[in-house]
């Protein structure tokens, strides 16, 4: 297989395992109250500290991964700032990156490489990861995918033409247009055995129940736009007609057996694709890698639809239309899956999730973190104006990055307060963030309750304190009487044995030492 050699490479292959782990601390103000809201998430901060406070909640789980990271043109004005440990590197740190850098190409590698290490621990085994790209990197990103996820996971690459008109207009006719742009597909593990939008037959789920059996649901519509216009599969079926910009995905014979057999549903007056469990062998539609701008639409489009949303006077001057997501996400998801999008810019993912939970009646989830100081302004603010303009009850959690906790910096002594500790110790434990502060109490060692069992952690901010705390038979047996059930205590030292631990409920986590350890 084929390697790439980049300056920096050795430095951050790994980098992504040594960097710390990050409380989410969710802003109220700019939440959005709703179904799903504390599922749906924002997150404002720098995507490889988010991707890494992710991980205890969402490892091994996100169905469907869609980035758009620079394209690294040069003109894009964007900075390295990754805190890695090499006297190369570091010289580069708040550089902004442009055209005549000579190590614009090892740079941009440096910054992708720990993002894609973490981007594959979130993606599910059945999961799908989409990453746009154009001709600038489009070579040295194929590689390094191949690298991080493995040749055998390169599912397919997709083509979609990203612009209707020249971008010079005055000798534009002599001279090539650059109007392709590229989507790299890749699994986990050998894609040749992962299907689009199923993934293996015995992990499917099916949440739905009728008398032909479990299924789950998709979309039975398709774009009547452009070269996709096809009047004749503008039918009626069960007296309804679809718009003059929707038609069914097949034709009257077929969509009449399918409706015969009961594989067709309404929802609110809406179709939808039943797939029952004993079905999913067949393979209704081709995937096809060329798409195509009526399918898609266009970098112009995308541009249009923000200033439909927030404004004309939005600042973006290239943005990601929502056919192209939501076509992509329709074919790596189900009904139920989570979507993530680390590089969100102006929201067109989020938009785009929520557009298919409507079109389908799904109840996908989405991720989107943005680092730049527009987050909330733009790609939040699109999120809300996309969830009025849609007529659905969703919301979402603006989350900002918490500080930084990890093993190192306590034994350096850069303690945080009990507080902070209790956040993230909870974190830890249950992989979500905590419900209420006001209900961790220092003097019990009390965190906070999580589903099946009480959080306690002995801990102060003084390293020499820290040393003399443990767990006790005195604590255990006080304890005991206000809480029977099953307790996870993290402290530094422990004075029962594994005997009385099990009398007791108590599972024990060793701090800082094993700080990071997820319990079970």
């Amino acid at each position: 297989m084929a390697t790439l050699n980049f300056k920096g490479k050795s430095a951050v292959w790994n980098h992504h395992l040594s960097v710390p782990y990050h409380t989410l601390e969710k802003d109220a103000k700019k939440s959005l109250k709703g179904k799903n809201d504390a599922e749906n998430l924002i997150i404002e901060g720098d995507n490889l500290l988010a991707l890494k406070a992710l991980l205890p909640q969402y490892q091994g789980k996100v169905k469907c991964i869609y980035i758009d990271p620079p394209y690294n043109t040069g003109n894009e004005n964007w900075v390295y700032s990754d805190n890695v440990s090499s006297p190369t590197i570091k010289e580069w740190t708040g550089q902004v990156v442009g055209k005549d850098d000579l190590t614009r190409h090892d740079k941009w590698l440096c910054m992708m490489t720990p993002r894609l290490k973490i981007l594959r621990d979130l993606l599910h085994d059945d999961g799908v990861i989409f990453v746009s790209i154009g001709d600038d990197e489009m070579g040295n990103l194929h590689v390094c995918l191949n690298e991080v996820f493995g040749v055998e996971s390169h599912a397919a690459t997709f083509v979609w033409k990203s612009r209707s008109k020249p971008t010079n207009a005055g000798n534009a006719k002599y001279r090539p247009q650059k109007v392709a742009e590229y989507v790299f597909a890749y699994t986990k593990g050998s894609a040749e055995t992962k299907l689009f939008k199923t993934g293996s037959i015995q992990e499917r789920v099916y949440p739905n129940k009728d008398e032909h059996g479990n299924y789950r649901t998709t979309t039975i519509l398709t774009s009547n736009r452009g070269a996709y216009r096809r009047e004749t599969m503008r039918f009626e079926i069960n007296g309804y007609t679809p718009t003059s910009e929707q038609r069914w995905k097949a034709g009257l014979e077929e969509i009449q057996s399918l409706f015969d057999t009961g594989r067709i549903g309404f929802n609110d007056g809406v179709p939808f694709r039943k797939h029952y469990e004993q079905d999913e062998d067949e393979m209704l539609y081709p995937i096809y890698t060329y798409m195509d701008v009526d399918l898609t639409g266009t970098a112009e489009s995308g541009k249009a639809e923000l200033g439909q949303l927030i404004g004309k006077d939005h600042g973006f001057d290239t943005v990601k239309p929502v056919g192209l997501i939501k076509y992509l996400v329709s074919l790596a998801t189900d009904s139920d899956d989570i979507v993530l999008d680390s590089f969100a810019g102006s929201g067109t993912t989020g938009q785009a999730v929520l557009e298919l939970n409507k079109e389908d009646k799904g109840n996908r989830k989405v991720i989107l973190v943005e680092m730049e100081k527009y987050a909330n302004k733009i790609t939040a603010e699109r999120v809300r104006q996309a969830v009025k303009k849609i007529g659905l009850d969703a919301g979402f959690t603006y989350s900002t990055l918490g500080s930084a906790i990890d093993a190192e910096n306590m034994l350096a002594g850069k303690l945080p307060s009990y507080k902070e500790f209790a956040k993230y110790v909870y974190y830890l434990a249950t992989g979500k963030d905590h419900p209420d502060e006001a209900k961790i109490k220092e003097q019990d060692a009390f965190v906070g309750k999580g589903e099946n069992e009480s959080i306690y952690a002995f801990y102060k901010p003084n390293m020499e304190t820290l040393k003399t705390l443990a767990i006790t038979l005195d604590w255990a047996q006080e304890t005991q009487k206000k809480d029977k059930g099953r307790k996870i205590v993290y402290a530094p030292a422990c004075y029962l044995d594994d005997e009385t631990l099990d009398q007791y409920g108590i599972k024990f986590v060793s701090v800082p030492y094993n700080l990071f350890e997820r319990a079970v």
